[in-house]
């Protein structure tokens, strides 16, 4: 990048740096965008495929969830990046809807492609989108159900349809792991103020391979990947009294370096005796509160193992401080950061405490709490990657049932939901004068790029679907009417069962509308990376590699 000045050229930039002005930027940027939703549009709804992804160390994920797909992609564009941003934003806030989110953004890309090349000027398309944005939402509200939390029913068919996408198993597997979902949640909410509150990191999620997916099961308290550790201690304990314990049941060494001198074996046996002495009380103390379990987050000696055995005692050690903070919520114990503050109140309380042989490993199972306030599912499945995919399906049944609770809404799917916005954001349009009122049509047929994927990848004729999905909107009673995938044509996604969280879908609109804006406000790409950097959609470093 050189200027002239003075009859002089002046060097701004280091050599190689390349820069990228004005409209290629834009197309460049749009392009990007619209390619990553490209990628993983062929992963939505239930007849959505999955995505192979080879790191570079030669591990392999096979999955369908859109944050999953675009964070193992590692792209290198920057604006590639930003719609991976899109799909964690929607990933943490809500749990559920990453591939809706990444579709509707890159959508918006590309019609706003389509009008820069008209000449509109690319604030004007920005207002409009943000226009449509709000009107969106507002109207969003209005097509919104309510819920509560008693309404398991409702609750288990939005659970459903978060996993529908999911390649977890048959219809029976999915209704079973929905309804696990469910309770787990009803079990751990909490109300503050007349809301309803949940801290997903109270259900714990535990996987090991064997067995298959319908294996998977509910464990009512806390399940710890941890054996009992000694083998003379009991492995199965009913009414159990729990302790938990942050403090190290071993002779610590001293701060400072000491140097202990021992002159003749009576002393060497009399010190020996002594640290013998300090375990001995030290579990003593323990057996005194009455525990007949201890979880312990630090070391247990050789020798406070044998007489932890001896006191009939089940000991599991170095178990993780998020283990520990769920115990305490699943039991009642409360966690003992020195033996001498540790107390008959400070117990909690399990139906039963047992180990049990899991895919060749001992696991603790801590079950029958009296009302835990955090639950374990366990999941199952016949491989490693089923696992994996079935504990992303978990996650995301939990992220939409949870956001349904929280916000008290949800709406109907396949589409559905997309088509009546669309159809009121077209009303809209001619309400507003302006250029703007083009960018709000192009944001109404974006939220339109929802049901024409559900319809290809169900292998529906994607015009005919839109066709007369419009047509069926047009009536009052159509705002319901979405694409049936598994029957290939359009039905009423209310008698079908199909719902979503409204959160789900407000979240998708607003991180799409965002990142369009922020990638449509560029005029201008300055890489100063040399030779590699990463610029157009096959340059190097591009994302020419992933396609």
């Amino acid at each position: 990048m050189a200027r002239q000045v003075s009859g002089q050229e002046s060097s701004v930039m280091s050599e190689g740096s390349q820069r990228i002005l004005g409209r290629d930027a834009m197309r460049i940027n749009i392009a990007i965008g619209y390619a990553v939703a490209n990628i993983i549009k062929t992963t939505l709804g239930p007849k959505g495929m999955d995505k192979m992804l080879v790191s570079d160390l030669g591990d392999i994920v096979i999955t369908n969830d859109g944050a999953t797909i675009l964070e193992e992609m590692n792209v290198e564009h920057p604006a590639a990046k930003l719609m991976v941003e899109v799909a964690k934003t929607q990933d943490k806030e809500v749990g559920d809807g990453t591939t809706t989110s990444v579709v509707i953004a890159g959508n918006l890309l590309k019609k706003a492609g389509d009008l820069l090349d008209q000449n509109i000027h690319p604030t004007s398309v920005i207002k409009g989108y943000e226009l449509a944005s709000k009107r969106a939402e507002d109207v969003l509200k209005k097509l919104s159900e309510k819920v509560q939390s008693d309404d398991v029913e409702t609750l288990r068919k939005i659970a459903l349809i978060s996993m529908g996408s999911k390649g977890v198993g048959s219809e029976s597997e999915k209704a079973k792991i929905a309804g696990l979902v469910v309770t787990a949640l009803k079990q751990v909410l909490d109300k503050k103020d007349g809301k309803i509150v949940i801290d997903q990191e109270l259900i714990k999620i535990e996987k090991k391979a064997g067995g298959e997916v319908l294996d998977t099961d509910l464990v009512t308290g806390v399940l710890v990947d941890k054996e009992v550790v000694h083998s003379g201690m009991p492995k199965n304990l009913k009414n159990a009294k729990i302790a938990l314990i942050d403090a190290a049941l071993e002779i610590e060494k001293t701060e400072t370096d000491a140097k202990i001198e021992i002159t003749n074996p009576n002393q060497m046996e009399a010190f020996l005796k002594q640290e013998e002495k300090m375990l001995k009380e030290m579990v003593d103390k323990i057996a005194a509160t009455g525990a007949n379990v201890v979880f312990c987050q630090k070391g247990i000696d050789d020798v406070a193992q044998h007489y932890l055995s001896k006191a009939g005692i089940m000991a599991v050690r170095r178990v993780k401080k998020s283990d520990m903070e769920k115990l305490a919520r699943a039991t009642g114990a409360k966690i003992a950061s020195s033996l001498d503050d540790l107390g008959e109140k400070d117990m909690g309380f399990a139906g039963t405490v047992v180990e049990k042989k899991i895919g060749g490993e001992a696991m603790v199972f801590v079950e029958n709490c009296k009302d835990p306030k955090s639950v374990t599912i366990f999941v199952r499945g016949g491989t490693d990657h089923v696992v994996s995919e079935v504990e992303r399906a978990v996650k995301d049944a939990i992220g939409a049932v949870s956001s349904s609770l929280e916000d008290g809404a949800f709406v109907t799917g396949g589409g559905s939901v997309e088509m009546e916005l669309s159809k009121e954001l077209m009303n809209y349009a001619t309400e507003i004068g302006g250029r703007e009122q083009l960018a709000i049509q192009a944001f109404a047929e974006a939220l339109e790029s929802i049901p024409r994927t559900l319809a290809e990848n169900a292998g529906m004729d994607p015009i005919d679907t839109l066709v007369s999905l419009r047509t069926r909107h047009k009536d009052k009673e159509g705002k319901y009417i979405g694409v049936d995938v598994l029957a290939g044509k359009v039905g009423d996604m209310f008698k079908n069962g199909v719902l979503e969280p409204a959160k789900v879908k407000r979240q998708a609109m607003t991180s799409a509308t965002e990142t369009a804006r922020l990638i449509l406000r560029i005029d201008d790409i300055i890489s100063s990376k040399g030779k590699s950097a990463p610029m157009g959609p096959g340059g190097p470093g591009g994302m020419g590699d992933e396609m």
